[in-house]
């Protein structure tokens, strides 16, 4: 009886904390509404350009699913513009074998430059940079290229939360 009375103290506690923080969903200014995102560049000379429109692709889907903002083609029509690019990318041994000291399993790292300009007031909202990674089998293609889509996917939810953060506590 009394573990119970416990158990219903801790979950009202619990419930009467979370009532005084809400995610907002944007700490982006009110002004910005749309968003223009052209194809980011690939600049890491690894050959891997094909994943560019992917990244982008999956970026302004993610933006406007769980956003407020709203992606225009047009740049000179947008209220921000987010420009990125590839910048490193690098597939190096993680895991070697004790025995033959020849890799078990090889890293994808990637690293990409965002740029955010508030195009009303002529600022920037923020450069930074992002990084995924993801580890895979030496030798096997398919768990590389979803090695790289993996560490791309850890790099579109940093962007986005970067963009759309912000806990707001409402009782203060």
């Amino acid at each position: 009886m009394r573990k119970a009375g416990v158990s219903i103290f801790f979950l009202l506690s619990l419930a009467t904390l979370c009532s005084c923080y809400s995610f907002r969903g944007s700490s982006l200014p009110a002004h910005l509404k749309t968003l223009a995102v052209p194809v980011f560049e690939e600049r890491s000379g690894a050959g891997i350009a094909q994943f560019r429109g992917e990244l982008t692709k999956a970026l302004v889907n993610k933006i406007e699913s769980e956003s407020n903002l709203r992606f225009t083609p047009s740049v000179a029509r947008a209220d921000a513009l987010l420009e990125g690019a590839i910048i490193s990318f690098s597939d190096a041994p993680s895991q070697l074998s004790s025995i033959t000291e020849r890799a078990l399993k090889n890293r994808i790292t990637l690293v990409v430059r965002v740029n955010m300009v508030d195009q009303i007031h002529k600022n920037p909202v923020f450069t930074q940079s992002f990084v995924g990674f993801a580890d895979y089998p030496v030798g096997s293609y398919v768990a590389q290229q979803e090695a790289i889509r993996f560490a791309l996917q850890q790099i579109i939810d940093d962007i986005f939360d970067r963009i759309v953060s912000g806990w707001q506590n409402h009782n203060l």
